[in-house]
C-alpha cells in the first residue's frame, strides 16, 4: 500500500463554556479543530488531528511511501526540513501527519492503535482538566461534579493571575473529588504567566494552604534554570514540556534536573510523544500526555512503562467526529476500532463560518505583553472575571476572544 495524496478540513469543538487559560480566553466556547487525511491506494484514509499549515511543503517527504515505516517517514520529514528546521507550525504539521500514518498502520493491522503499539491493558488513568479559568465559583463546582460522577479524583485547574483566587478554586475543586477520594490530586496551570522573579514566592504562598501534585509550566518553557529553582524550592513536582519540539529542546531540562514531570502534546504526533516517553524513562521520570480533542494520544500512553496521568479536557467529540472511546472510572476506556478510533463524517463537520474567533490574530493563543514581568499578586476588580479586558480600557477584540489588555497588566492593578 502506497501513499497517494492528503486532504484537510476543519471543523470545531462546542464546548458548551468559556475555555482558556492565564492568557485570554474564548468566552462563546467553540474553538477551531483542523484536520488532515492521508490517502492510499489500498482504499484506506489516516486520521490525523491538529494545525497543518506546512502540508504542501511535507508532504513530497510521504508521497509514494509505504505508510507502515512510520518511525522512518517521521525521521524522513524531519530531514525534509533540515535546513529551515523543524519548530513551530512546521512540527505540527510532522506531527498531524506521523499521527495519521499510525492511523494508517493500525488500520492495515485490522486493530486499534493501542495494540498495534504493545499495550496490554484499554484503560487510561486521567485526570479532569477544564480550561477552566473563566467560570465563576458556581459554574467551577458544577462543572468538576461532572467529572467526579465520572470517577475522577484528580483535577487540573488554570490559574497564574490571582493567587487568592486559585486557592479558593483548588479548594472547592478538592470538596467535589472528595466524593471519590479522601486525598484528591489537585494541579494548577500558570501557562508560563509567572516571572522567575515571582514563581517561588507564589508557588510558597498557594502551598501554605494547598497540598499540590504539581505546578505546570511555573516560568518559560526553556528557562531551565528558573524551573529548576521552582522545584528545588518547592514540595510539589514542576511539570512542563508540551510546548517544547523535538528531544533536543527536553535535553537540557531533564539533563539539569528541572522537571519532574515531563509532558507532551498531542499537536506534536504519536511518535514524538513516544521519544520522549523514552527518554524522560531514561531519566527514572513519568510522562504525561497534555490533552487535545479525542485524547489520539491516549494509545501511545497505554504502551509505555512510565505513563502517569492522560489529561482529560472534555467528554465531547468535535462536530463530525465519532471517537470509539468511553471517558469513565476516572480515565479513558480505549474501544477496538481499528487506528485511532476517529470516524469523520464529513458531511457533519463545522462550515468555515464558525470558529468561535479562534483564528483572531489577537486571540488567546498571543502572549500577553505583561506575562512574567508582573510584580505583586492582587485581584481585579469585583465581578470581573480572571483574563477578561477591563471596560474602557482598550479598543474591544472583535468576536467573542478575550485576552487581557495591555493596560490592565500594571504593577497596581494586574495579577499574578
Amino acid at each position: 500500500m502506497k501513499i497517494t495524496g492528503y486532504r484537510t478540513l476543519r471543523t470545531v469543538h462546542r464546548w458548551g463554556r468559556p475555555v482558556g487559560d492565564a492568557n485570554g480566553f474564548v468566552a462563546a466556547g467553540v474553538t477551531e479543530v483542523p484536520l488532515l487525511l492521508v490517502e492510499t491506494d489500498g482504499g484506506l484514509t489516516g486520521v490525523g488531528l491538529g494545525a497543518h499549515a506546512d502540508a504542501h511543503r511535507i508532504f513530497p517527504a510521504l508521497d509514494g511511501q509505504d505508510p507502515r515505516a512510520v518511525t522512518a517517514l517521521y525521521d524522513r520529514m524531519l530531514a525534509h526540513t533540515f535546513k529551515s528546521g523543524h519548530a513551530g507550525t512546521t512540527f505540527g504539521t510532522i506531527g498531524a501527519f506521523d499521527m495519521a500514518l499510525w492511523d494508517l498502520k493500525a488500520k492495515m493491522a485490522g486493530e486499534p492503535l493501542w495494540r498495534t503499539l504493545g499495550a496490554a491493558d484499554r484503560f487510561v488513568p486521567g485526570y479532569a482538566s477544564g480550561l477552566d479559568i473563566a467560570l465563576d465559583d458556581e459554574e467551577l463546582v458544577a462543572l468538576y461534579s461532572g467529572w467526579a460522577e465520572r470517577g475522577f479524583s484528580g483535577a487540573k485547574l488554570k490559574g497564574g493571575l490571582d493567587t487568592e483566587r486559585d486557592i479558593g478554586r483548588l479548594h472547592a475543586v478538592a470538596e467535589v473529588l472528595r466524593a471519590n477520594t479522601h486525598s484528591p490530586a489537585l494541579m494548577l496551570d500558570v501557562n508560563e504567566s509567572w516571572g522567575r522573579h515571582q514563581a517561588v514566592r507564589l508557588l510558597a504562598r498557594i502551598e501554605e494552604r494547598v497540598e499540590l501534585a504539581w505546578i505546570e509550566e511555573p516560568v518559560r518553557r526553556w528557562d531551565v534554570k528558573g524551573n529548576r529553582a521552582v522545584g528545588r524550592a518547592a514540595r510539589t513536582a514542576v511539570a512542563s514540556g508540551e510546548n517544547l519540539t523535538g528531544l533536543e529542546q527536553f535535553r537540557p531540562l531533564l539533563a539539569a534536573d528541572a522537571l519532574q514531570v515531563v509532558q507532551s502534546a498531542g499537536v506534536w504526533g504519536i511518535t514524538h510523544f513516544l521519544r520522549v516517553a523514552g527518554l524522560a524513562h531514561g531519566h527514572d521520570l513519568p510522562v504525561s500526555p497534555v490533552g487535545y480533542h479525542a485524547n489520539p494520544l491516549a494509545h501511545a500512553a497505554a504502551a509505555v512503562p512510565n505513563h502517569l496521568v492522560t489529561e482529560v479536557q472534555d467528554t465531547a467529540a468535535p462536530v463530525g467526529l465519532t471517537v470509539d472511546q468511553v471517558i469513565a472510572d476516572g480515565g479513558i476506556v480505549l474501544g477496538d476500532a481499528p487506528g485511532l478510533g476517529i470516524t469523520v463524517d464529513e458531511a457533519a463537520v463545522a462550515g468555515p463560518d464558525e470558529d468561535g474567533g479562534w483564528t483572531h490574530p489577537g486571540g488567546p493563543h498571543v502572549r500577553p505583553r505583561g506575562a512574567g514581568l508582573r510584580l505583586v499578586p492582587e485581584p481585579g476588580p469585583p465581578g470581573r472575571a480572571a483574563g477578561a479586558p477591563v471596560d474602557g480600557t482598550a479598543p474591544a477584540v472583535p468576536g467573542p476572544v478575550h485576552r487581557p489588555a495591555s493596560s490592565e497588566r500594571t504593577e497596581r492593578e494586574s495579577t499574578s
